[in-house]
């Protein structure tokens, strides 16, 4: 069974209420050929004549008497439901769903929310952590932060920030194991390997001349979590390389050391994800707005 010609029964109402094809027109923005055609259509659709028209008059068939009352209804609530879409799109309020990295996720978004939800006290977030890559549009999201080198998609992306990784330790480790002047000086040294890196079984340096260094890493633990490694890694046990954001404070006060300055991994990004499509609903503009200011100016995101 075909759908009901749901906009040719509102265009018929509109010349009803109007009466007249020229003025239905005016109202609906659309030619008066538009309006006859789709009055045409429903017409044939339905197999009798809805109007009786001269040229100086315009008058109801008893099929179209019949139909009238329903058809109105069924332009009123098409307008009704548009303009309280529209309402709710303009409203900062509603449910919004945001996915997130795990580690970043706890460290820099979980902490920056209550501020948001205390000034949008119409807004709920389900807030979405996970180190894999979720799908946005598939999971119903609404917007995500991806921290990596993005690549092309259906997806509409803005950059936040660099993101800066280190190869780090704690000072007792580089006092009992030495400090290593070049990458491959690391084959002798414990790793703390991070699972979800884009090639784990291989660490890759730059200099700051663009020479290239590959190593492969070898230690007592690997994990898919960058926050399992922190433990091992501040007990003196081996260096792993840790985004900025994780150990910045750590470096501030000395808990941790950066090995290598000379060298680093590519630098990588902090990028807020949407859905494709406009326009956005203005909770989904706030939080984006809100994370863009809150997180682009991060201590963590200035360069080492």
């Amino acid at each position: 069974m075909k759908l009901p010609d749901f906009e040719a029964w509102a265009v018929f109402a509109k010349v009803v209420e109007t009466g007249s094809f020229g003025r239905a027109a005016v109202e609906l923005g659309v030619s008066k050929g538009t309006v006859s055609k789709a009055v045409t259509r429903l017409e044939a659709r339905i197999g009798a004549r809805l109007f009786n028209r001269t040229s100086r008059k315009l008058a109801l068939t008893e099929a179209g008497s019949s139909a009238r009352d329903s058809a109105a209804r069924i332009l009123a609530e098409g307008e009704a439901a548009e303009v309280l879409a529209q309402d709710d799109a303009a409203a900062l309020r509603g449910r919004l769903r945001l996915a997130a990295p795990m580690s970043f996720g706890l460290l820099h978004v979980a902490p920056r929310l209550p501020a948001f939800l205390n000034r949008h006290p119409g807004i709920t977030l389900d807030l979405h952590l996970s180190d894999d890559l979720v799908d946005l549009v598939g999971g119903g999201f609404d917007l995500g932060l991806r921290i990596a080198a993005l690549a092309d998609s259906s997806l509409r992306a803005r950059r936040l920030c660099t993101v800066h990784r280190s190869l780090v330790a704690t000072p007792d480790y580089l006092d009992r194991h030495g400090r290593p002047a070049h990458p491959h000086d690391l084959a002798s040294h414990a790793c703390l390997g991070y699972a979800y890196l884009p090639t784990p079984d291989r660490w890759r340096f730059l200099d700051a001349d663009g020479a290239e260094a590959h190593v492969v890493p070898s230690g007592p633990l690997r994990a898919n979590n960058a926050d399992a490694l922190a433990p091992a890694l501040r007990a003196g046990l081996g260096l792993a390389v840790q985004p900025d954001f994780m150990v910045w404070d750590d470096l501030r006060t000395g808990l941790l050391e950066r090995v290598l300055p000379g060298w680093s991994p590519p630098p990588i990004a902090l990028h807020l994800v949407t859905p494709p499509g406009d326009p956005r609903p203005a909770r989904v503009a706030a939080l984006i707005a809100y994370l863009s200011d809150t997180l682009s100016g991060a201590p963590w995101a200035r360069s080492p």
